[in-house]
């Protein structure tokens, strides 16, 4: 069977010897690159790689090891750390392999498999930042009224995420469109190329559910939240003790936003573009940085999302530290003023804010506030403040 590329819209059940092209890339490195290009990309890859499996599993593990941060408010934060573990371990091992060589010289099986495993991995990993920030929306400001995040509201949502995006991204494999190299011939993605109408359907289908509706979901619940925040920090009297934490919770999310946008804007733009004008010509290693910025997520995902949370980072000290100490759950009566402010030494801005709005709505005899702060949450949702 004549082993050369297939063609651009053909799936993966396709007969792969209907037509040749001049370069193939499961033979040979494209003629036009220098070699020193591969190289550089292989470093990258492997100092990306490297970075994000030690992260992630750094994540993964110590969960594991401390039962008092294997809660609700927790578990999609552990899923994104696990999706991002596996989205390095296939597509950022593979991706330095082949710029070594040059091409992808794994074949064509194996070119569908890695675009599907690091499509369907990289949309979990995005889609659970939506997720985070839905929940933390729900949590906080309570829109759902006394109805609590659950073990089992959490695994829900994580079920949903990991559904939807297979949904997304198996149809490449089925028909509808396809997975086929990148222009530099050492990665494989979604066929952004060919111009077909099938491609470009499920192109336009792929932008709107895993890049735009997720960033709604974003910007609607920070946007809610921030709101909800600055407006409970205008009726404080101690206008200097409430906004100092107001501020770094602010600055906190709009790292999150930027991050998200940062990361994934490239790719989203590049596909539209190329999308909408499949004739024009791109430079190949032009082409290629999209892709491999948007694997450096799962490098600052875990810093961002994990590292930046004072009890992770206090668990991650000690585990590292192979302290007999443990880390103990604060016992304080989470509706005492002394109890609250205790909280905040442990939590991070956001129970700040949420210790502040206890005390206020407490003195002012508030009862008509649906946001619900952290602090008055039972011990086990409150213990771990995601922010």
């Amino acid at each position: 069977m004549d082993m050369s590329r297939a063609p651009e819209n053909e799936s993966l059940f396709s007969d792969p010897s209907v037509s040749s092209t001049a370069w193939d890339p499961f033979q040979h490195p494209l003629d036009s690159i220098q070699p020193w290009n591969f190289k550089f990309l292989a470093a990258f890859m492997f100092l990306v790689t490297c970075l994000s499996l030690s992260e992630n599993f750094a994540v993964i593990l110590v969960t594991l090891k401390f039962k008092q941060l294997r809660q609700p408010v927790n578990y999609v934060i552990v899923n994104l750390a696990v999706a991002d573990f596996l989205v390095s371990l296939t597509g950022g091992t593979i991706s330095f392999f082949t710029n070594l060589k040059g091409y992808f010289y794994m074949g064509r099986w194996a070119c569908v498999m890695e675009g599907f495993a690091v499509t369907f991995f990289g949309i979990v990993a995005l889609w659970s930042l939506a997720l985070l920030a839905f929940e933390r929306y729900i949590v906080i400001c309570r829109p759902l009224g006394n109805i609590r995040l659950r073990g089992k509201h959490a695994t829900l949502g994580i079920a949903f995420v990991w559904i939807f995006s297979f949904i997304w991204t198996i149809p490449p494999t089925m028909g509808w469109s396809s997975y086929t190299t990148s222009k530099i011939g050492t990665t494989c993605e979604p066929n952004w190329y060919s111009g077909t109408y099938n491609d470009n359907t499920y192109i336009i289908t792929f932008f709107t559910t895993c890049f735009i509706i997720p960033l709604l979901v974003i910007l609607g619940s920070y946007g809610k939240l921030v709101r909800k925040l600055r407006k409970v920090s205008d009726t404080q009297g101690r206008l200097g003790t409430t906004r100092k934490p107001e501020r770094q919770v602010t600055r906190m999310i709009v790292i999150m936003i930027l991050a998200y946008l940062v990361c994934w804007s490239p790719y989203a733009a590049f596909s539209i573009l190329v999308t909408a004008r499949p004739s024009m010509e791109l430079d190949p290693c032009l082409a290629a940085m999209p892709a491999f910025f948007a694997k450096t997520a799962t490098v600052y995902n875990p810093i961002i999302y994990v590292f930046m949370n004072k009890q992770f980072r206090r668990c991650l000290i000690q585990m590292f530290k192979c302290s007999d100490i443990e880390i103990t759950e604060s016992n304080l009566n989470p509706t005492s003023e002394r109890g609250v402010l205790t909280q905040d030494k442990r939590g991070g801005e956001m129970s700040t804010i949420a210790a502040q709005i206890t005390i206020s709505n407490r003195r002012s005899g508030d009862k008509q506030d649906n946001c619900r702060p952290f602090a008055q949450l039972t011990v086990s949702e409150n213990k771990v403040c995601p922010m």
